[in-house]
């Protein structure tokens, strides 16, 4: 099943949240972050405008995103997780 965004909207796939600390700590799940770096699934058409136009989309699909800790929808597919978030929410783009 694909998911496709509407408008300014973007699928993330969260990147896993890191097992062990730098001092090498092995972490529960209960201590474990929230992830807030993710690879971009899918993205919208982009904002409509007012001019009847949309706004082009500064993301792509394969971009490797940071978002904000409590961004975005969290939906599952299947066996896997994803965030929709708008295209707001992104912090920034990783190179």
């Amino acid at each position: 099943m694909a998911i496709r965004p509407l408008d300014d909207r973007v699928v993330v796939e969260p990147l896993e949240a890191e097992e062990k600390t730098k001092g090498g700590i092995v972490l529960p799940d209960a201590a474990k972050e929230k992830p807030t770096k993710g690879k971009v699934i899918s993205v919208g058409d982009g904002k409509l405008l007012d001019n009847g136009k949309r706004a082009e989309m500064l993301v792509k699909k394969g971009d490797q995103v940071l978002y904000g800790k409590y961004s975005g929808t969290e939906i599952t597919v299947g066996e896997k997780d994803y965030l929709i978030l708008k295209e707001n929410d992104i912090l920034a783009k990783i190179d």
